[in-house]
């Protein structure tokens, strides 16, 4: 509804306006002022879109009411009412920006010709903004979608080597020379304060925000330099424990080294789980550089071990596996660890290995020991059976799977290569993990899928510029990019051409 405002001294000269006005534009909420102070004051709580404005009025005139207004409220429009055709007032009123001005007494049709200029111009302008605003939120959706994707890369070695930098620019973090990351533990069950931590952090700013992978949640964190590494850290991990509902629930924060580049944030992630192998502490966070040495040096085993393992679980070799896990064992009986140590250190090693396995889609088994384990002998029995029984569950679930999945998964994207699609928007329609995903597509089809995504998306790009109708800022919308310029760069590094030289080439060829 667009609003108008009636400013003159004269009730009978205000009150006509209006009934022409209203008869014409019953749709229109219009108010009146009786000055130049009060047009001011009712501004401020009305709102107008467009003020009717009289020039001559006694107190503050009409022109010095357009100044002040023009202050505050830029937007505003007006048109100038004057009994006389004054052209110093009116050269002065351009000189302010004013539409257009009415003389009185003017005829009806004349003042609902000037008005309704203007009115389809607020319009226009209104209808303008909406869409900008449309734009604005699909983009920002789009960009939390990307954020997420970029997290996944960074952390799990899946980089995309095409669209990194540009994803990189498009999430506009200030320069820093420094980044670590933080690794925030959720109780089982707790997928729904997802949003409202992104909501915190993306009040805070500095930082992305990766997927919840099981109980799992990283976040990379950008250096402010005007704070202590430490105090930085610890503000972040109280904001985010203040959005517990109760105090009592078990969260933990684990806080990875600063590194100086993305190319090695990975190494901050594993120092953040490492961070994390113990919870039992007040403040509910700890920096890995507070981990003791020896357990520190037990951690970074794992930590290398894990993309061997990882190998070997995606494989299928589960007698490497079992070596692995079988020479863990070996070598702290060899140091001559106690056995409830090494069970502990064991458990770890078991609860990785079903980590993995979620991660890459199978639902396996938590790892327990069935009975209280009293010497070695019996711990590498009752870690032989849990082991057998994952690498059962592992068999079952290759079986019937990763060809259909690929192929769902492609028809999915081709499908809907026009929407925003992620890593965890794909998990979510197959019932996978965003890492397993990234990972199936690489050594499946050789591309991420990102990928393959970008070539759904510029094969469709190409078809849609046979059309002259349609210009490259519809073809961007339309084949799912938010942003011309980002749509230009990737065309461009995907054809070797930009979009605009590809459509004249096109056009000169079938000439």
């Amino acid at each position: 509804m667009i609003k108008l405002l009636i400013v003159d001294d004269e009730q009978i000269e205000r009150e006509g306006m209006q009934a022409i006005l209203q008869k014409a534009y019953p749709n229109l909420k219009i108010e009146q002022a009786r000055n130049g102070k009060m047009a001011v004051q009712m501004t401020e709580d009305f709102c107008p879109d467009l003020i009717l404005m009289d020039i001559k009025m006694p107190g503050m005139s009409g022109l010095e009411a357009v100044a002040f207004i023009q202050k505050k409220h830029e937007n505003v429009k007006f048109i100038m009412v004057t009994a006389y055709d004054m052209f110093e007032y009116l050269r002065e009123a351009i000189k302010l920006g004013v539409k257009d001005y009415l003389l009185k007494p003017s005829k009806a049709s004349e003042i609902l010709q000037t008005v309704g200029k203007v009115l389809q111009q607020i319009e226009e302008e209104k209808k303008l903004a909406e869409e900008r605003k449309q734009k604005q939120q699909e983009y920002q959706k789009a960009l939390a979608l990307v954020e997420t994707d970029v997290v996944t890369q960074l952390l799990f070695d899946h980089v995309h080597e095409v669209h990194l930098d540009m994803l990189v620019e498009m999430l506009d973090i200030k320069s820093t020379n420094e980044m670590f990351v933080m690794c925030l533990l959720l109780p089982h069950d707790k997928d729904n304060l997802y949003p409202l931590i992104k909501k915190k952090l993306r009040k805070l700013g500095g930082c992305w925000v990766g997927a919840l992978y099981g109980t799992q949640l990283p976040i990379i964190v950008f250096r402010d330099p005007t704070k202590t590494f430490r105090s930085q850290a610890i503000y972040l991990a109280r904001e985010l424990l203040s959005v517990r509902k109760l105090e009592h629930e078990e969260w933990f924060i684990g806080i990875g080294s600063v590194v100086s580049s993305l190319e090695e944030i990975r190494q901050s992630y594993h120092d953040s789980l490492i961070a994390t192998s113990e919870t039992k502490f007040s403040h509910k966070y700890r920096f890995y550089s507070d981990v003791p040495t020896v357990a520190r040096n037990e951690k970074s085993i794992m930590a290398l071990r894990e993309k061997e393992f990882f190998d070997q679980i995606r494989l299928g070799e589960w007698d490497k596996v079992q070596a692995n896990v079988m020479g863990f064992i070996q070598m702290y009986e060899k140091e001559g660890s106690p056995i409830v140590h090494t069970q502990q250190r064991v458990m770890e090693v078991l609860w990785l290995i079903s980590r993995i396995m979620s991660e890459i889609g199978i639902q396996a088994i938590t790892p327990l020991y069935s009975f209280k384990i009293q010497d070695y002998r019996q711990l590498r029995a009752e870690v032989n059976l849990l082991l057998e029984k994952m690498k059962q569950t592992h068999a079952d679930h290759y079986d019937q799977f990763e060809a259909d999945t690929i192929r769902q998964l492609k028809q999915y994207i081709m499908d809907n290569s026009h929407k925003d699609i992620s890593l965890e928007s794909l998990g979510k329609k197959v019932g996978l993990s965003p890492i397993y995903i990234s990972k199936m597509f690489k050594e499946k089809l050789g591309i991420n899928y990102i990928d393959f995504l970008t070539e759904c998306r510029i094969e469709k790009a190409k078809i849609l510029m046979c059309d002259p109708k349609k210009s490259i800022k519809e073809i961007t919308y339309e084949v799912g990019y938010h942003e011309p310029n980002y749509f230009s760069k990737v065309f461009k590094k995907v054809c070797k051409v930009s979009p605009k030289d590809y459509r004249k080439n096109l056009f000169a060829a079938n000439n």
